[in-house]
């Protein structure tokens, strides 16, 4: 089965750097029923960067507004998933470096067979990764 490679549409949120502010925000959007793809955080200058990938990006956003979050985006990431293989990041990575894209962040795993990826570009090469990856 080939590997399925999204587009997809991220937004980021800063936030202090302490226990429990992640568990607050992903608490706060399981119960207003918000799906997320993906989410990623790390440490930012003094700070978290809070990375949120929705299912339903205008669903997201409302929510956000609602919140009162202050959001960044929406800016563009790749979602891929496919079967466990070995080599299978490395391949994504060699074909964005033949076209000479740089890839500015990813993050993957692997289990039950399964691998899947985020994987971000910078925005000028979005459209090329986009059509070098075959995304849909």
């Amino acid at each position: 089965m080939a590997d399925t490679i999204q587009r997809v549409e991220y937004f980021y949120l800063q936030v202090p750097n302490k226990a429990g502010e992640g568990s607050r925000l992903l608490t706060a959007l399981h119960e207003a029923g918000i799906n997320l793809l993906a989410f990623s955080g790390f440490p930012e200058g003094r700070g978290s960067q809070l990375d949120f990938v929705p299912a339903d990006p205008a669903a997201f956003k409302q929510f956000a507004r609602t919140a009162k979050w202050k959001l960044t985006g929406p800016k563009r990431a790749f979602l891929v998933s496919g079967e466990e293989r070995v080599g299978a990041v490395a391949e994504l990575h060699r074909k964005l470096a033949e076209a000479k894209i740089n890839v500015t962040a990813m993050d993957a795993l692997a289990g039950g067979g399964r691998y899947a990826a985020i994987l971000w570009v910078k925005p000028r090469d979005v459209k090329k990764a986009s059509s070098v990856l075959g995304a849909m």
